[in-house]
């Protein structure tokens, strides 16, 4: 659960982001045999594998995270747009003190 429809802070207020019901609607509708996945939200431990872990209900003993590789552009490539955006910034502070007099 991500969110069980209140803020946060001291106050408590109610928000938008409310999982609760989602998660009523998945116990209600569940299906050990369907709900497998481990990267999904919600899913099913067998009880064999909960015993080898001792017992232990900690979601990351049983939850697997994909994770996805992010390429960068190299550096020379990135100091050229830095000095690109620079160049443009400039220029509008030019024009700018230009404007003003």
């Amino acid at each position: 659960m991500a969110a069980d429809g209140y803020s946060l802070d001291d106050k408590r207020h109610e928000i938008a982001n409310n999982d609760i019901p989602d998660i009523l609607s998945r116990w209600q509708q569940r299906d050990p045999a369907k709900d497998t996945d481990r990267c999904a939200k919600a899913f099913v431990v067998p009880r064999e594998d909960i015993a080898a872990n001792a017992y232990d209900l900690s979601i990351n003993r049983y939850k697997e995270i994909e994770y996805e590789e992010v390429t960068y552009d190299p550096p020379k490539v990135i100091l050229q747009k830095l000095r690109d955006l620079e160049d443009d910034i400039r220029q509008d502070l030019d024009d700018l003190e230009e404007m003003l007099g």
